[in-house]
């Protein structure tokens, strides 16, 4: 695989990206599945764009209210309660939920304010992206600018490259 924060991996954009992560996940016999809520579906429709996509995509949750990250997800209303929506603990707990109800061996969780305006005290931009694996799990923010609709594509781009980053690392089972 390549490096992930290459100009090379960049410039192939989304549609090459996802087809080396099936193909990768593909050869590991190995799956991914998604809890979006700043994206609102479109890392999972990304990762099922290549052929061969059944493969490797268990599928995904869309849980863009509250309400359905505790009811579909079953996050703990009091880690939302404590740590907001748009934090660390909910995206971790997004990408294990992935995990867990999908039954998939990856897990990706995103979770922010797309815009135009803030919400729940965050500024337009303001996102938390995990990934979960089957032995590690990484989040970090991201402050993106731009519109409503670039900040969503970029943040499914980034979760497509944190993927790619955390299977680089990850020991391969195959």
């Amino acid at each position: 695989m390549s490096d992930p924060g290459s100009a090379a991996a960049l410039v192939a954009g989304p549609t090459d990206l996802a087809a080396r992560l099936v193909a990768e996940l593909t050869r590991r016999g190995q799956t991914v599945a998604t809890c979006e809520s700043i994206t609102g579906g479109l890392i999972g429709a990304s990762l099922t764009e290549p052929p061969g996509a059944s493969l490797a995509v268990r599928g995904g949750l869309v849980t863009y209210m509250t309400d359905l990250k505790t009811t579909l997800a079953g996050i703990p209303a009091d880690l939302i309660a404590v740590h907001g929506v748009v934090s660390e603990a909910v995206a971790a707990a997004m990408a294990q939920a992935a995990r867990r109800v999908c039954r998939a061996d990856w897990g990706i969780g995103v979770t922010g304010v797309a815009g135009p305006g803030p919400a729940e005290g965050q500024p337009a931009g303001t996102v938390w992206l995990a990934v979960a694996g089957p032995t590690a799990l990484s989040a970090r923010s991201l402050h993106l600018a731009g519109s409503r609709r670039q900040v969503r594509r970029a943040v499914a781009f980034q979760a497509l490259v944190d993927l790619e980053r955390a299977l680089a690392l990850a020991a391969d089972p195959a």
